[in-house]
């Protein structure tokens, strides 16, 4: 798999969907991270209205610790206890978008919230070079089972971006291809770094 082309993933959290995708992009050979956009780390609580929050830097294993002291039953039951030990295999923590100083040829989103956010921290930085990043996003609802479809889908577009010979001017046939062969909605914007 060519390594040249720089991808990240990013969801709100860089917990269930980012983190799924960047594991399963990782173990075909890309070159690939992960990020969260939203203010806090929020992921499932006791109830809906009490979800639980971290600040981002707050690490996998500090995650995975204090939700097994909370409840390792429900931790366990809905999944968040094997999610953390997913995510510490792959990095330290969850990584904030908008603090990153890396560049990216793609960056995918998962959620249009996302890519709104993602869009906005590009024009509140301006222009600094002439270094196009593809912005693309597809919507994956976020819990497990979405999560990994999302991962396989964000795979084969990967793929065919990955071996485009001229990525900027092939990535609009390619977004259109995708689209009709997942029959999901794609959004693309070209930015600047």
């Amino acid at each position: 798999m060519p390594v040249d082309v720089k991808f990240a993933v990013v969801c709100s959290s860089n917990m269930n969907r980012s983190m799924e995708a960047h594991s399963f992009l990782q173990k075909k050979g890309f070159n690939i991270a992960s990020y969260g956009t939203g203010a806090q780390i929020k992921i499932p609580g006791k109830s809906e209205k009490e979800p639980n929050q971290y600040p981002f830097g707050t690490t996998y294993d500090e995650i995975y610790t204090d939700l097994k002291t909370k409840d390792k039953g429900l931790y366990t039951k809905n999944g968040m206890l094997h999610i953390m030990e997913r995510n510490r295999r792959i990095k330290k923590g969850p990584e904030k978008f908008q603090e990153t100083k890396n560049k990216y040829d793609v960056i995918l989103t998962v959620e249009e919230k996302v890519y709104d956010q993602v869009l906005a921290d590009f024009s509140e930085k301006g222009n600094q070079s002439d270094e196009p990043v593809h912005v693309i996003n597809m919507n994956v609802v976020d819990n497990p089972e979405d999560a990994t479809i999302g991962a396989f889908l964000l795979c084969d577009l990967a793929s065919l971006l990955s071996v485009s010979e001229d990525l900027d001017n092939d990535i609009d046939e390619i977004v259109q291809e995708f689209e009709s062969k997942s029959q999901r909605e794609i959004l693309h914007s070209v930015l600047f770094y």
